[in-house]
């Protein structure tokens, strides 16, 4: 394990020897750079509460009559988690606490969840075609994943105890429907933007310090580890973590099969949601340690193939 002491000799290195970092340069760069995604970020989430604002209630409707029996609902759970709308994962969460569904469709749902990635690749016009490679990949393997689990689940013939279904959207805490869409897609711009800032900067002063080619260089060494490290920053209970693999993606300092890593572990606030709305903790770890092993196996999978 000589990534790291290389990585913070050559940060030493090169500020020793005083070479091309400038602070100030690298903030008006990362507002910039940000202030370019800002319109095409701000489009993505006006399109998106209009499908959540029109289809939305519709697609609930529909996991929700899939049933929690049926096996055939995991796949449908991977096909509606991919669609870019507002805690879809945590509304997943309760659904099984209420076992509206199976947990095989909330596994599905999990890793098919897109988060922030799909805006963030929207807003770098030249990465938008790797949109639909991102989704389909990601369904693939959450429909795959999530049949598993309750094939297993029935020939184990393992049950979950029964719960009542509480309001979905209160305990999202995501204030479905109370705002406009312009109003709603301005305050995630917003919110998604400052993360945005934060992470160019961050990046910024890291490929400054190091040289980025550096940092490429020291990511790619990292090899088999590469989607290990994804997934557990993936499942930070927040889309930094999203927002941050999509750009190391886009700048392409991370491989592809390390993004599906840290996206499909990613579902946002849903596996925080899962702990406080499931009673049972042994429960959410098993489907916490599943999400994460499928998200890391694929990764590695892809990137060695």
């Amino acid at each position: 394990m000589t990534y790291f002491p290389q990585l913070f000799l050559t940060i030493h290195e090169h500020h020793h020897h005083g070479e091309g970092f400038d602070f100030l340069d690298i903030l008006l760069h990362a507002m910039l750079d940000s202030a370019k995604m800002i319109p095409f970020l701000f489009l993505a989430f006006l399109l998106m509460e209009l499908l959540e604002h029109r289809a939305g209630d519709k697609l609930v409707d529909f996991l929700r009559k899939s049933g929690g029996g049926r096996t055939g609902s995991a796949a449908i759970g991977a096909l509606l988690g991919c669609v870019p709308q507002c805690g879809f994962s945590v509304i997943a969460s309760n659904f099984y606490a209420g076992r509206v569904i199976t947990a095989g469709t909330l596994v599905a749902v999990f890793l098919s969840t897109s988060d922030e990635a799909v805006p963030i690749l929207l807003a770098h016009p030249d990465k938008a075609g790797m949109i639909w490679k991102l989704l389909v990949t990601k369904v693939i393997i959450a429909a795959v994943a999530g049949i598993a689990v309750d094939l297993v689940m029935k020939a184990l013939k393992i049950k979950t105890d029964d719960e009542h279904i509480g309001d979905l959207c209160d305990d999202a805490g995501c204030g479905c429907g109370s705002h406009g869409i312009w109003y709603s897609a301005l305050k995630h711009t917003i919110g998604i933007g400052i993360f945005i800032i934060i992470v160019n900067l961050v990046l910024g002063t890291v490929f400054g310090l190091v040289g980025e080619e550096n940092v490429k260089h020291f990511l790619e060494n990292m090899g088999m580890l590469q989607p290990v490290v994804a997934g557990l920053v993936g499942m930070i209970p927040n889309c930094a973590a999203s927002v941050l693999i999509t750009e190391l993606y886009a700048e392409g300092a991370i491989e592809f099969g390390t993004a599906i890593a840290g996206l499909c572990t990613g579902a946002g606030i849903g596996l925080a949601i899962l702990f406080r709305a499931n009673k049972s903790i042994k429960e959410n770890l098993i489907i916490t340690g599943i999400v994460y092993a499928v998200g890391v196996l694929s990764g590695i999978v892809i990137n060695l193939f």
